[in-house]
């Protein structure tokens, strides 16, 4: 059984930076396709990055290009989401999640159905 947990959220003003964890058990996350995604309050979940399995393939919603970097340490089992220049519309719950399935599409890691486990999420706040 896959587990995540996810770590690493918090207040921050805009501009600033942080890095979000997802620390895997019950599997090598690399045989894992791994995605993050958040949802603001009143709103659905949305994708924010994704890297499949071994880490060939990396995907981004276009408003996070340029600011954030999905990636991964062998060693930690831990999937990273590094988040620079932080906007206030940053702000909701992150969650990460994980596929054993390998996609061929992008837009297949970018859509939350692919995924079976899930993470409990971490809070992510940015203030103007």
């Amino acid at each position: 059984q896959v587990q995540l947990v996810e770590s690493g959220g918090g207040l921050v003003q805009a501009g600033d930076s942080l890095r979000l964890s997802c620390t895997v058990s019950g599997r090598t996350f690399t045989t894992l396709g791994m995605g993050w995604f958040r949802q603001a309050p009143g709103k659905e979940r949305v994708f924010v990055a994704a890297i499949s399995q071994n880490g060939l393939n990396t995907f981004y919603e276009d408003s996070v290009k340029g600011r954030f970097a999905i990636s991964g340490d062998n060693a930690k089992n831990t999937v990273y989401l590094q988040m620079n220049i932080l906007r206030p519309e940053d702000t909701a719950t992150y969650y990460c999640a994980a596929t054993q399935e390998t996609y061929y599409s992008g837009r297949l890691y970018a859509n939350s159905r692919s995924y079976v486990y899930w993470g409990q999420g971490t809070q992510v706040t940015v203030s103007s």
